[in-house]
């Protein structure tokens, strides 16, 4: 066991007896990588906040749950992955049209004069501008299997579809993002 694990074993065990100083700990380890997760499936930085912070008081209070058999950080993730994905489709259930995706458009006329480094996060930058333009089950699924690292079987829990949906959801997915990058190069 690495000593980083040995660390975090020793302030989860602080934060099963209550000790908030080993609760802001965690928080301040992880929050980052979490707001991040949650800001992919939910698209609005202050939804995405609230699951955050929804998602680190339910891993502090049903501490007890962690088992151990995967990273807390693994476990955690899955949380705010779980917490994102209910938000953002009662979400929709509330909404009726949204102006950002009714608006959709790249715009890279000023990016005339850019490095090669700016032309890479421009170039990455339009790609996570074209996922947000996806149907929702294909910019999750792609979200989850690309960025966050989800294998099929994984996303298929996640998302409660069979595995076969999975693979073919991320097939597709792949395929209608490709087409709409054509499009706007």
């Amino acid at each position: 066991m690495s000593h980083q694990n040995e660390n975090i074993d020793a302030l989860l065990q602080q934060c099963l007896e209550g000790k908030q100083r080993a609760q802001m700990e965690i928080y301040n380890r992880y929050y980052k990588a979490m707001y991040n997760t949650a800001l992919r499936i939910v698209k609005h930085t202050a939804e995405a906040e609230d699951v955050m912070q929804e998602s680190f008081l339910n891993a502090f209070t049903k501490l007890k749950t962690f088992k151990g058999d995967v990273t807390f950080g693994a476990w955690l993730k899955r949380i705010v992955i779980n917490n994102s994905i209910y938000h953002y489709r009662k979400q929709q259930k509330n909404k009726t049209a949204d102006l950002d995706e009714i608006m959709y458009k790249v715009e890279d006329n000023d990016a005339v004069a850019l490095d090669e480094s700016g032309y890479t996060e421009l170039k990455a930058q339009k790609v996570m501008e074209t996922m947000n333009s996806l149907k929702d089950n294909y910019r999750v699924s792609l979200t989850l299997n690309l960025i966050e690292g989800y294998d099929y079987e994984e996303i298929s829990q996640i998302m409660d579809i069979s595995y076969a949906n999975c693979r073919t959801t991320i097939s597709r997915a792949k395929e209608s993002l490709r087409k709409k990058l054509a499009v706007n190069v």
